[in-house]
């Protein structure tokens, strides 16, 4: 007789009674599609086409989601044209100018009304392609424009009352091997002054002129009365002879002010790239102390001339020293300056001498730093036009900066100067009181092409 030691357990289940992993959703299944599940390899095939139905939800809500963000952001608005004008050939540019539209075309110029944008004149006199135009309106229906062609001619206009006059090509020589090319173009905000910047073979220069817009206006007012005179003169002829006739033909307004002839504008300065450092051309002390009136050296200066000698020895010496750091960073020689930045600005502290007379609304000077100098350099405009203008003009106001300039801007009140540095720091300037007013770096390693204020 065989007799239990231990009380009746409940055995643990074996291997094969555990649940597969196919099978660990069978309640999910239906009981009467129990014995119908898909074999091998439809199973498979079943799981993918579940992933690529579970992915392709996942990226609908993403979407959705997406949707309804976008919804709740400020939307900008959309604007249409709202009228068009048609230009016969390649438009390459364009400046506006009280009522009207000036276009730069691929043969001329040619001007729109922005009333009812129509052609109101054309100009193709020298057929040119105009690549750049600045405009300005002078008041009683006077424009002023300075187009630049491909050639990189200056060509100086005033359009008044649907027709354009041809005044002067600024930098028009006799010798084409002579010829500069204009790089920049700017009108002072009242027309008062015009500035080129010029590029030769090997040089650039900075040339200011003077612009006798009230000589001008005088004209156009003296050729629209000769007009108006010369129609009445018409009317009356033609009721005289012909009693009841109403057609009153007189000679265009363009016809009448192709005749007009307008004062030129005046070269007042030619602003040049500062010289690099050189030695002295004195042969002596004596000859520096001769030079000086107000007496207000002192000794006899036999130590403290450097000559041109001097400083070939010195860069010599230079070169010699740190030959492989030189040709490792391939370090060139310094260039001429081909680009320079200007401003017209207007009278301040420092622009303003004790005997000048200014007006407030008229600019007093310029400012100019060239490429890769440290300078910003202030310039009068009240010189005499009987001085030379070739001569070598020295800046009246210098203001040293630590790098050298990349960029510059003026606020529209013309106080404030910014001047951005190429170790990415920019300078606020009070051009009034002639003292900066903040300066703020950049992070590193950024270089600043453009400033401007808001």
């Amino acid at each position: 007789v065989n007799s239990r030691k231990h009380r009746l357990e409940i055995p643990p289940p074996s291997e094969k009674d555990w649940l597969k992993e196919d099978e660990e959703d069978f309640f999910l299944l239906d009981p009467d599609r129990k014995r119908d599940v898909l074999p091998q390899p439809f199973r498979m095939i079943n799981k993918l086409v579940m992933q690529v139905f579970e992915s392709a939800m996942e990226i609908i809500e993403r979407r959705e989601m997406l949707r309804e963000a976008q919804k709740l952001k400020v939307q900008p608005q959309k604007c249409f044209p709202t009228a068009e004008f048609q230009v016969t050939e390649t438009a390459n540019c364009l400046a506006v100018s009280g009522k009207y539209v000036f276009v730069g075309l691929s043969m001329g110029l040619s001007a729109f009304n922005t009333s009812d944008f129509k052609d109101v004149c054309a100009w193709d006199a020298a057929k040119t392609e105009i690549c750049a135009i600045h405009a300005l309106d002078l008041g009683n229906e006077c424009h002023v424009l300075v187009a630049v062609d491909e050639m990189g001619l200056a060509w100086l206009f005033c359009f008044h009352k649907g027709s354009f006059l041809l005044i002067k090509i600024l930098n028009e020589v006799e010798d084409i091997s002579q010829r500069s090319t204009c790089v920049e173009v700017m009108l002072s905000l009242g027309g008062d002054y015009a500035g080129i910047l010029l590029q030769g073979n090997t040089k650039a220069w900075l040339e200011i002129y003077q612009l006798p817009k009230d000589s001008w206006l005088t004209e156009m007012e003296n050729s629209a009365g000769a007009v108006e005179e010369l129609a009445c003169r018409e009317r009356r002829s033609s009721r005289s002879s012909e009693v009841g006739t109403f057609l009153l033909q007189g000679p265009p307004v363009s016809a009448i002010q192709a005749n007009v002839e307008l004062d030129a504008p005046v070269l007042l300065l030619t602003v040049r790239p500062p010289k690099p450092i050189t030695g002295t051309s004195f042969k002596g002390p004596l000859d520096a102390l001769k030079e000086v009136d107000d007496g207000s050296m002192l000794g006899l200066g036999y130590n403290h001339l450097i000559k041109d000698s001097q400083w070939e020895l010195q860069e010599a010496i230079f070169c010699s020293t740190y030959q492989e750091y030189l040709e490792a960073e391939g370090v060139t020689k310094e260039e001429i300056p081909r680009y320079a930045t200007f401003h017209f600005l207007l009278p301040s502290h420092i622009l303003v001498g004790p005997e000048m007379k200014v007006q407030p609304d008229i600019p007093a000077g310029i400012g100019v730093h060239w490429d890769g100098n440290h300078n910003f350099c202030f310039y009068l405009l009240n010189h005499s036009l009987n001085e030379k203008v070739d001569s070598d003009l020295k800046p009246d106001v210098v203001w040293p900066c630590a790098a050298p300039i990349a960029c510059s801007a003026v606020s529209s009140c013309s106080r404030y100067l910014a001047l951005a540095g190429e170790d990415a720091t920019i300078t606020i300037w009070d051009k009034h009181l002639g003292y900066p007013l903040s300066v703020t770096a950049i992070l590193e390693e950024r270089f600043i092409r453009s400033i401007h204020f808001l």
